[in-house]
């Protein structure tokens, strides 16, 4: 599904995510990259960072929602889209929720942990206060060969 953004904006945007992700990878992390936009602005970029510092709730689309919010000074990020390698889990998806997020692209499904497409389905809920628009499959083979990649080597 094509989003709001143009295919060139939409591959510029996750490329910057892919290049956290690669980041995450060298230190060690699940290879995970986010980035928050505000039309053509970049507010935050950053990638998985539960090992540095050991703490479960680093996920990369945490990290830049709280940085998004500090550079703006607001809880509530209405005008900003999202772009995150993998698809959300149930803790990010229901930040993404509560920043307001207007839309989400994300990379590579995730059948086991995601709960936007998948598992949970948490924009579907009818206890969920806000769905942002959701464009899923941008640069998901880059995304999918680099978890596929970095897991291959861990075992």
């Amino acid at each position: 599904m094509t989003g709001p953004q143009t295919d060139e904006h939409q591959r510029s945007f996750m490329d910057l995510a892919l290049g956290e992700a690669e980041k995450a990878a060298a230190r060690g992390e699940v290879p995970v990259g986010a980035v928050v936009v505000q039309g053509e602005r970049v507010l935050a970029q950053d990638g998985n960072r539960t090992l540095e510092l050991n703490d479960p709730t680093a996920h990369a689309e945490i990290l830049v929602l709280r940085a998004a919010c500090a550079e703006l000074g607001s809880q509530r990020l209405q005008d900003c889209d999202l772009y995150v390698t993998l698809e959300p889990c149930p803790m990010c998806a229901g930040a993404i929720s509560f920043a307001r997020i207007r839309r989400l692209y994300y990379g590579a499904g995730d059948e086991k942990g995601g709960a936007v497409d998948h598992g949970t389905r948490f924009f579907c809920q009818p206890t969920c206060h806000h769905a942002p628009d959701v464009y899923a499959g941008i640069g998901e083979t880059r995304s999918s060969v680099l978890l596929k990649t970095f897991f291959k080597a861990k075992r």
